[in-house]
């Protein structure tokens, strides 16, 4: 069975170590915010000024001016601060984030990412994607494996415009966790009930497999 969103978030939370600096983009990386490991600090930045989000606010921490890049609202940590987008954008470019996590249409095993247009559609663009796949020191995209008619993600090449080129070195999706290296996705985990078989047949770009690969732990 494949994972859901949140299913998804709770797994891209593992990948934070104590002391990072995570830029989360719009959608499901998000939601990572909600599955912070208590017993590690981070500080989650957002690009359009914020650095130390917290998780969605309940109904009475609801404040309207208190919003992240996809106009959400949002909470703020112990040593939040906030501050003009000049400011976050400069953050990012500087080499100041040690990890950022992004949504994507595609992605190929050379780790080149397609994450902001589709000719003939309607799309919220760039945003802070293009600066992010620069200037952060590690890159994760989280997507679902393939999209609504069936189709692969995870191609050899991506076929809609770039957002970067040789950048993403890790791929979480609804069924697998994959390594790009050396040209190829290796398989190093699966959804719990999700077989490599199926994984094989929706994944169009060359993957690598082990001899065991273990299911996701949440």
């Amino acid at each position: 069975m494949s994972l859901t969103r949140e299913q998804i978030a709770k797994r891209v939370a593992q990948e934070f170590n104590d002391g990072d600096y995570i830029n989360l983009g719009i959608g499901i990386p998000t939601l990572a915010a909600n599955y912070v490991n208590p017993k590690i600090d981070v500080m989650l930045q957002s690009e359009n000024g914020l650095l130390g989000m917290g998780p969605y606010p309940t109904e009475n921490q609801v404040d309207a001016d208190l919003i992240n890049a996809g106009k959400e609202t949002v909470t703020t940590v112990t040593g939040a601060s906030i501050f003009s987008s000049a400011e976050s954008f400069a953050m990012i470019r500087g080499g100041h984030v040690d990890l950022t996590v992004l949504g994507a249409f595609e992605v190929d095993t050379s780790g080149s990412i397609a994450s902001w247009m589709i000719p003939g559609k309607l799309i919220k663009g760039m945003g802070g994607a293009m600066d992010l796949v620069a200037g952060a020191r590690k890159i994760i995209v989280t997507m679902t494996h393939a999209d609504k008619k069936g189709n692969s993600k995870l191609l050899s090449a991506c076929t809609l415009p770039l957002t970067g080129v040789n950048c993403i070195n890790r791929v979480i999706t609804d069924l697998a966790v994959l390594e790009i290296k050396d040209g190829a996705f290796h398989l190093t985990e699966r959804a719990p009930g999700v077989s490599v078989e199926e994984i094989q047949s929706k994944t169009s770009g060359k993957l690598v497999i082990g001899k065991d690969t273990p299911e996701m732990t949440f």
